[in-house]
C-alpha cells in the first residue's frame, strides 16, 4: 500500500492548514506521496517540510485586515466567506483541484473546499471528508451556537423547535451555495445535498478532527463518521519567514524568571481584525498584577503605544505547543487550532469568540468547566480582569482544566486520522 498519493485540499487560515500539513507529514513518513492543495500564500510552509503542494484558488492572505474584519463580523461573516470569497472562486478552484488530483488514489477535503466533492464525485475517486469543529455536523440535539443568534441554542429544550431551525438554516443558506449546484448540473452530477450541511460528508468515511470532549456522539451525526481527536502540528506562522520577531530566548528567559503567565493571543486569523483586544488585554494585566505574555501577529499597530512593565512581554508568534503548558490561563478568540491546544495544554481559558465556529467553540469549553466566554464588544480590561480573577481564583477550574489536558492527550488524533486514511487506501 505505500507510495499511495493522497491530495489533501483545504482552505483558510493556518488553523485550517495546519491539521492537514500534519497529516501529510506523517502520511509522508508512513511511505506515501501526500500533495496537500490549498491557497497559493502557503506554499514555502507546506514545501518546507518536504511535502508535494498544488496551489488551488482563491489565494487567501490571512493578513488582509479589511477581508478578515469582513469575514469575522458576528452577523454576516460566514455569509460573506461563502458568498463573496468562496462562491466567486469555485470554478477556477475546480479547475485547480481537477488537476491537482491527477494519479491520486484519495481526496481528503476541509469543509469548505466546496470543489472537492464534486472533483471526486465526477472522477469516480476515493474521497475522505473532514471536519474541524461540532459545528460542522449540526445535531438538532446538541444545537451549535451561531454568532448571530447565540440564543438559539436554548431551542433544544423545546419539543420541535430545534428541528424547525433546523430545517429553517438549511433553507435559508442554499441560497449561498447556488453556484454549486450550478457547476455539478454542468459537470452531468445530480444537485446533491447542502454542502453546508449533509453534502460535505463523504458517504465513505467523514473524521471529526477534534476533542471527544467537545461533542457527545448524536443520533443524527452521519454514520461513517469517525471522531480521532485532535491533529496538531506545532509550527508557527514565524517558521513560514511571515515574522522577523524570532526571538524565543528572550520569551523563554522571561517564562523561567517568575510566576506563570496569562497568554492573550487571537491566533492567525483573528489576530488582522485585533481592534483593542490588546491594549484591554494589557489592562486587564495591570489590573490583575499578573506576569503577561501579549502574541500581537505581524501588525505593528497591535501593539500597545508607550512602554510595557518588566512582567509584561510582547511577541509576534510562539509555539503554543510549548507556551500554553507553562500559562496561569489563555485568552483567546476561540479558533478549533487554539482551542485544541488550549485543552492540551489542560489550563483554564478566557475565551472571546468572534464568528463561525468560534462561540460554538466557546460554549463547549464553558461546558467542560474549564473557560468563561466574553464577547468581543464586551472586552475591556476591567470586565477581562474580573473574569480572569474568577477563574484564577478557583482551583476547581484548574483542576478540571488538568484533566481535560489529561485526556486530550492521550487521543492520539493524527495516528487515528492516518490509520484510517490508510484503511480507506486498503479499500480503494
Amino acid at each position: 500500500m505505500s507510495g499511495r498519493k493522497v491530495v489533501l485540499a483545504t482552505l483558510g487560515s493556518y488553523g485550517d492548514v495546519n491539521p492537514y500539513l500534519g497529516l501529510a507529514v506523517e502520511l509522508a513518513a508512513r511511505g506515501h506521496r501526500p500533495v496537500v492543495a490549498t491557497s497559493a500564500y502557503y506554499r514555502d510552509y507546506v514545501e518546507s517540510e518536504g511535502v508535494g503542494f498544488r496551489a488551488i484558488r482563491p489565494d487567501v492572505d490571512p493578513r488582509d485586515t479589511e477581508l478578515v474584519g469582513r469575514i469575522l463580523d458576528p452577523w454576516r461573516g460566514t455569509e460573506r466567506l461563502v458568498r463573496e470569497l468562496l462562491m466567486p472562486a469555485l470554478r477556477p478552484g475546480y479547475e485547480d483541484l481537477s488537476a491537482a488530483v491527477e494519479g491520486a488514489d484519495l481526496l481528503v477535503t476541509h469543509p469548505i473546499t466546496f470543489a472537492g466533492p464534486i472533483v471526486a464525485e465526477e472522477r469516480g475517486l476515493a474521497w475522505v471528508s473532514t471536519v474541524l469543529s461540532p459545528i460542522s455536523l449540526f445535531s438538532e440535539h446538541d444545537l451549535p451556537v451561531f454568532p448571530p443568534a447565540p440564543w438559539m441554542k436554548r431551542l433544544e429544550g423545546v419539543p420541535g423547535a430545534a428541528r424547525a431551525f433546523a430545517a429553517l438554516a438549511r433553507r435559508a443558506t442554499r441560497a449561498w451555495t447556488r453556484p454549486v449546484v450550478r457547476l455539478r448540473e454542468e459537470r452531468g452530477l445530480p444537485p446533491g445535498q447542502n454542502p453546508l450541511f449533509e453534502g460535505q460528508h463523504s458517504p465513505l468515511l467523514s473524521l471529526a478532527l477534534f476533542s471527544r470532549l467537545l461533542a457527545r456522539p448524536q443520533q443524527d451525526w452521519p454514520g461513517q463518521l469517525r471522531v480521532t481527536g485532535p491533529v496538531f502540528y506545532d509550527r508557527t506562522p514565524a517558521d513560514a519567514g511571515e515574522s522577523e520577531d524570532r526571538d524565543g530566548g528572550a520569551l523563554a528567559a522571561f517564562l523561567e524568571e517568575g510566576p506563570a503567565p496569562v497568554v492573550f493571543t487571537l491566533g492567525s486569523s483573528a489576530v488582522a481584525a485585533a481592534g483593542t483586544f490588546y491594549e484591554e488585554s494589557l489592562v486587564a494585566a495591570r489590573r490583575l498584577g499578573v506576569r503577561a505574555v501579549l502574541l500581537v501577529g505581524p501588525d505593528p499597530g497591535n501593539r500597545p503605544a508607550g512602554p510595557l512593565p518588566e512582567d509584561v512581554r510582547v511577541a509576534e508568534f510562539a509555539p503554543y505547543a510549548e507556551l500554553f503548558p507553562r500559562a496561569a490561563a489563555v485568552v483567546h478568540h476561540g479558533g478549533i487550532g487554539t482551542m485544541a491546544q488550549a485543552l492540551r495544554a489542560g489550563v483554564p481559558m478566557l475565551v472571546v469568540p468572534f464568528a463561525h465556529d468560534q462561540p460554538d467553540n466557546a460554549h463547549r469549553a464553558e461546558r467542560l468547566g474549564i473557560a468563561r466566554v466574553l464577547e468581543p464588544r464586551h472586552y475591556r480590561g476591567a470586565t477581562a480582569a474580573r473574569e480572569l480573577r474568577a477563574l484564577l481564583g478557583d482551583p476547581s477550574v484548574r483542576e478540571r482544566a488538568a484533566e481535560v489536558g489529561r485526556v486530550v492527550r492521550t487521543e492520539e488524533g493524527l495516528r487515528r486520522a492516518c490509520d484510517a486514511i490508510e484503511g480507506v487506501l486498503g479499500r480503494t
